[in-house]
C-alpha cells in the first residue's frame, strides 16, 4: 500500500453517506437506461456495486476517477454493465 487512506468506492473523499447517495443516483440512472424495474434498495445496491466495478475498470484503463460527477458516471456505467450481465444470465423474460 502507498499509505493513502481511501474512502468508500475506493476513492479519497467519498465517505459512506456519499457512496450511498451516488449509488442511489447511479442505480436509478442505470435503471432508466436499461428499462429495468427495480426498487430503491436494488438501485442503491446496483449503484454501489456498479461504482466498485466502474472504478475498477477505470483504474485498469488508467482513467482518473475523482469527484462527484466522475464517480457518478463510473458507477452508472458499472451498474448498466451489471444489469446487462444479470439479464443475459437470467434471460430476457425477467422484468428486473
Amino acid at each position: 500500500m502507498n499509505g493513502e487512506v481511501y474512502g468508500a468506492l475506493g476513492q479519497p473523499g467519498v465517505g459512506l453517506f456519499m457512496a450511498i447517495v451516488i449509488g442511489a443516483l447511479a442505480g436509478w440512472l442505470a435503471e432508466q437506461f436499461t428499462s429495468a424495474n427495480m426498487g430503491l434498495f436494488a438501485n442503491i445496491a446496483m449503484g454501489i456495486l456498479g461504482g466498485l466495478l466502474g472504478n475498477y475498470l477505470a483504474a485498469k484503463l488508467h482513467i482518473p476517477v475523482y469527484g462527484f460527477w466522475r464517480n457518478l458516471l463510473s458507477a452508472t456505467v458499472g451498474a448498466v454493465i451489471i444489469i446487462t450481465i444479470y439479464r443475459a444470465i437470467r434471460g430476457r423474460g425477467m422484468s428486473y
